[in-house]
Order: C-alpha cells, then structure tokens, then sequence
C-alpha cells in the first residue's frame, strides 16, 4: 500500500507541471522544441535523469557482484563523448537549425538515407526504453502487483498511459522540468538509501570510505587482460562511441538540446551534465558494494541476478519502510525521466522524418501528431511485453548490446557525411545499414566459437565501420564542379 500511495503523489505532482507548462497551448512548435527558450541549467540538471534510468538505478549496483567497478571505465569514456558531441555535432545542428537531427542525412546523403536513419533511431529508441520500462515494471509486478492478481500487461499499458498523459500537450516543453523533478527525487533517493546502509553497517562517511577501498569488488581499472570485455581500452573506447550514438546521434537526447537558447548555452548544459555522471555512477558503484558488505553481515542468500539485489533489500523489509519508499520514488523518477522524452522523441521523428508534417498547416500537423503519440505509446506497450517474454540477462548489458547492433549503422551513416565529400548511390544505403548488423552478428559468433576473444561494446564501432565501408564501396569521389559542405547543405553547383 504504502508503494501505491508513493506512486500516486508522484504522478499528482507530475501532472502539476505539465499543467502548468502546457498552459500556453500544444503547439508542435511547443512540442518538437519547447520554443527554444528552456535553460541549460534546467535542461542539464533534467538529462542526468533522463539518462540514467531506472536501469542504471537497479543494475549498476548488482553489477558489482559480476565485474567488480570496472563499469566506471566506460563511465569516463562517457564525459570524453560527451566533449565530441559539444564540439562536432551540436554547432551543425544548430548551424541547421534542426528539428529532427537527421534531416541532415537527407540534406547530405539523400532521402533513403534520411528515412534509414530515422528508423533505425525509432527501432533503437523502441527496444532501449521498452527494456529500461520492463525492469521497472517487473519490479512493480513482483513486489506490489503480483499478490493482487494485476497482470503484467497491465501495469506495462498503465505505465505507458500515465506517461502518454501528461507529454501529450506540450511535449518536449514541459519534459524539460518533470526531468528536473525526476532527477532531483532520483538523487535524493540515492543518497539516503547509501545513509541508511550505513546506518545499518555502523559506518561514518570515513568508515563507507575504507570498506569500499578495501573490499574485493573496488576494482575499477583492467589494463592486463586483452581477453577480457573489462579491459580498460575495450571499457573506454566504447564508452566514448556509446555516448556519440546515443546521446549526440540520438533524437530523444539531441532534441533536449535544441530547446536551449543558442549553442553556447547547449554546450554548456553538455558540459556539465556529462560531466555530473561520473560522480553519480560511482556512487551507484559504492551502493553496490555496500549492499554485498550487508548481505554478509546479515547472512543473506543474495537472488541469482545482478538486478534483483537492491530491489531484494529494498522491498523485503531489510531497510525499512523509509528506504522502500525511497526505492520506490527512485526507480519510478529514473524510469519515467527517460521513457517520457523518449515518447516524445519518437513522435517527433515519425511525424517530420516519416510523414513530413512540417509541410503541413498548423492544425492538421497537429492532429497528426497527436494520432502518432498514441500510436506509439501503443507499440512501446507491446515492446515491454516482448522484453517480458524473451529477456533473462541483465537489462543494462542488454541495452547496450541492442545500441551495438542498432546505433551502429547511424554511427556509419554520420561518419560517411561529416568525414567525406564523396557521394554514395543513396538507394543502396538501406541495404547496407541493414547487412551491417547482421554481419557483425555473424562475425560475433564465429570469433567467440574459435577464439578466446569476447565482443563487448565494441561491436558498435565494427558496425559503425562496416556501414561507412559498405557507402564508400558505393561511392564516388565529387565531380570537380560539385561540392558537398560539412555543414550538412545540398551540394552547390560552382559557376
């Protein structure tokens, strides 16, 4: 009981501000980009939330027990990513003042390009925020629903209506500060559950200090195992790639950050935001750690998956009735700060990059991108429910394994235009996204049957390449009357 009466307060206050925020109208121009009048600060403080998901608040710390803190070596692969988007692909966004950020594909490439890359974010964004909301979900369903006979599907179509509800006005504008709600409530949570173990262990902030030091899972770097998906440079380098694809080639985050004020003010909020997430991992990190030191003062059989143990502690009376609370608020603000920009970003892109609803009069554009909203909170339902079938690893691994095989082809695709002047037959791009992820599955398999070498991450950067290679093999160098800009512009004839 005390779960739902959490739940409800945190959704009245959700729908406070979008209440507020929507006050003004739903306009698409509201919706797409909030007018461009949101503050960094805001939307940098809102982002913290948004990417680390209920996912990272559940599995980052159960990750410890399977490899240690090594996960902090892609972490600061994170920030230096997070510099490359700053400098590379924020100032052509805004130079071309973008809606959807792969219209530049269509102005660079060509229109089959242009519709690759925005399915490919829809399929990415789909699979990655139906993961992140069935963690969630199943935790909800374990712990609250179960004993009440509500079926899983439900609280999946519940989840998804609540968020549906209150972006279906204004979008992206009033996501901006439920984020920052959302983010705010992730990090308090956090921090007490951290106060309230200690409490438990007898432990001041020196005491925590020492254990965590000094405990067998403190190992953060990997610098002599070549084999290993832990090693340092494997860890780093993909990091750096992750954040490239799924924050500076992704819609969901990129459209945050067109809704600051100019790029100087979206480059600061890149600044800071990437950043404040190498502390806050660190601390999930600690957390995990912390609750093994309990489990074994406590003689506690831990559940045989990573993303069970804090929800194990937390819900079965262990911590008490605050930290449960604490929990609650935590998975569902992380949860939600992610799925309800992530709706929004996926109507976006469907409405401008499938249906063209820029073209459109103000009314109908709307109307159209109204159907779509629901159309694809209905589908993102339906992905939940898949993961509910198919999935028995942990969630956060998996994500990760998805962006490799989905972001990979739009880590090519950028490449090819940013990086070259040629031109490719842009009708052979489809095929070629598509062939690269399958390969790279194929090569996955055959390497890890007849090696010792283990894939990890890096798969997205093989991917990545194999769709640039494909598009050059494609290509030819530019004709000497013609020119193709970086800046993204259609090719200028010279006279």
């Amino acid at each position: 009981m005390m779960i739902i009466i959490t739940i409800i307060c945190y959704f009245t206050a959700l729908l406070i501000i979008a209440r507020i925020t929507g006050r003004k109208g739903g306009s698409n121009a509201v919706f797409f980009k909030g007018e461009n009048k949101s503050p960094w600060y805001v939307v940098a403080f809102g982002m913290i939330g948004a990417s680390i998901s209920g996912v990272t608040f559940v599995s980052v710390p159960g990750m410890v027990r399977g490899m240690d803190m090594t996960y902090m070596q892609t972490v600061i692969g994170f920030f230096f990513g997070y510099l490359i988007v700053a400098h590379i692909l924020l100032p052509l966004y805004y130079r071309l003042n973008l809606t959807s950020i792969y219209t530049y594909l269509g102005n660079r490439i060509g229109v089959h390009t242009y519709r690759t890359g925005s399915l490919f974010f829809l399929l990415s964004r789909m699979l990655g925020t139906a993961a992140k909301l069935y963690l969630v979900c199943l935790i909800l369903y374990t712990y609250v629903f179960q004993e009440m006979n509500v079926p899983f599907w439900a609280i999946a179509a519940g989840a998804v209506t609540l968020v549906w509800f209150y972006t279906q006005k204004s979008g992206i504008k009033t996501i901006v500060w439920t984020d920052t709600l959302q983010t705010l409530c992730l990090i308090i949570a956090l921090i007490f559950i951290i106060i309230s173990i200690a409490g438990h262990l007898d432990l001041d902030v020196k005491g925590m200090v020492q254990v965590i030091r000094e405990n067998e899972h403190s190992r953060i770097f990997v610098f002599d195992d070549w084999v290993s998906r832990q090693n340092f440079f494997k860890q780093f380098i993909s990091g750096i790639f992750i954040v490239i694809v799924m924050t500076g080639l992704d819609q969901d985050m990129m459209q945050k950050n067109l809704t600051c004020r100019n790029l100087k003010e979206a480059q600061k909020n890149m600044y800071c935001y990437g950043f404040s997430f190498i502390p806050l991992n660190l601390l999930f990190l600690c957390l995990g750690i912390l609750l093994l030191v309990l489990a074994g003062k406590m003689q506690l059989e831990l559940p045989p998956m990573n993303d069970d143990i804090l929800p194990m502690f937390a819900t079965q009376g262990y911590l008490g009735q605050s930290v449960l609370v604490l929990f609650t608020i935590g998975i569902i603000a992380a949860a939600f700060s992610n799925s309800d920009s992530a709706l929004t970003s996926m109507t976006t892109s469907f409405c401008v990059d499938i249906l063209n609803t820029d073209k459109d009069p103000e009314e109908i554009a709307r109307r159209k991108r109204q159907k779509v909203h629901i159309l694809m909170s209905v589908v993102l339902i339906a992905f939940i429910c898949f993961f509910r079938i198919v999935n028995n690893k942990s969630v956060i691994d998996a994500i990760y394994i998805i962006a490799s095989y989905t972001y990979g082809p739009l880590l090519g695709m950028f490449c090819f235009g940013l990086f070259t002047k040629r031109t490719t037959k842009d009708k052979w791009v489809p095929y070629i996204a598509i062939a690269s992820p399958i390969i790279c599955y194929i090569l996955n398999m055959i390497v890890s049957k007849y090696t010792q070498y283990s894939f990890g991450y890096e798969l997205l950067m093989l991917n990545g390449a194999l769709t640039f290679a494909g598009m050059w093999l494609m290509s030819a160098s530019p004709q000497s009357n013609t020119e193709f800009h970086r800046d993204g512009n259609v090719p200028q004839q010279n006279h």
